[in-house]
């Protein structure tokens, strides 16, 4: 069974054959894939229309099957690898081990963000960004730019503590766990790290930066955990409802799985610890 730590407690080597692995699957291209994917259903998810991956009810569910689809490629280069999770509500700082050169590298330089250190700078040349939305093939960081913070453990408990998983309008403007944990309403949890790292993480594609998978993966953490402090509170909505993905309804671009079927997460993984 694959047990997803907390990036703080990672050996060396455990870091190191995650970053391998990573860079294997950008130089065999597949990684691009999953880059691709994501920004094809960002600037399609519309409040008013059809919505899967964002700004939705299934925001969640669809996560956690993308997170499981590029844990298995992973796992089929290296199968001791399993996804940490950044749980930013602890690690706040840029003096975080996870920005460290032997992990994921720091900030972007003040002149244009370019990452300079760490097995993603641009000077490895093995992590050139193919997928943008601009002319720069290099990764990029302004890390807590602009005095923002990360949330904070009090912030994501005060989530934690919403009863009901997801109301109507279904959609941005949705009172709920969901949407508080997406971001558009409240404190503002997941939308706010994307825009503290900046860079890449706050466009279409922030798949391009791989801390992309390590604050999801908390976020994923962040679902099991309210659905352990909730559990007669269900996925809603349950059927019949325009624009979205109701509980039994197949996910694009899979089309072979439901929010209920990734409801119990413990079918693929576990956590190191419970919250």
């Amino acid at each position: 069974m694959t047990v997803r730590k907390n990036q703080a407690v990672l050996t060396t080597a455990e870091k190191r054959r995650f970053t391998d692995a990573v860079l294997e699957l950008k130089r065999t291209g597949q990684y691009d894939t999953f880059v691709t994917t994501h920004n094809a259903f960002i600037m399609g998810d519309t409040d008013d229309g059809d919505r899967v991956g964002h700004r939705s009810p299934s925001f969640l569910p669809w996560h956690r099957r993308f997170l499981l689809q590029f844990e298995q490629a992973l796992q089929a280069i290296d199968p001791e690898v399993a996804l940490p999770y950044w749980d930013w509500s602890a690690d706040r700082t840029t003096r975080a081990t996870l920005w460290a050169p032997d992990f994921l590298g720091g900030t972007g330089r003040a002149s244009d963000g370019r990452v300079m250190d760490g097995p993603f700078a641009a000077s490895g040349n093995r992590w050139r960004i193919s997928v943008r939305v601009d002319g720069r093939d290099y990764l990029r960081r302004s890390l807590g730019s602009g005095g923002r913070q990360l949330p904070t453990r009090a912030e994501v408990d005060s989530v934690l503590a919403m009863a009901t998983y997801d109301t109507a309008p279904w959609n941005s403007a949705s009172d709920g766990f969901r949407n508080h944990l997406e971001g558009w309403r409240g404190v503002n949890l997941h939308n706010r790290v994307h825009v503290w790292v900046g860079g890449q993480m706050g466009t279409g594609v922030s798949p391009n930066d791989p801390v992309f998978w390590l604050h999801h993966a908390f976020v994923d953490k962040l679902w099991a955990d309210w659905q352990a402090r909730h559990p007669g509170s269900p996925y809603l909505p349950a059927a019949g409802t325009p624009n979205v993905v109701d509980l039994n309804d197949t996910m694009r671009p899979w089309n072979d799985t439901t929010p209920a079927d990734m409801l119990d997460h413990t079918r693929h993984y576990t956590f190191d610890t419970a919250a």
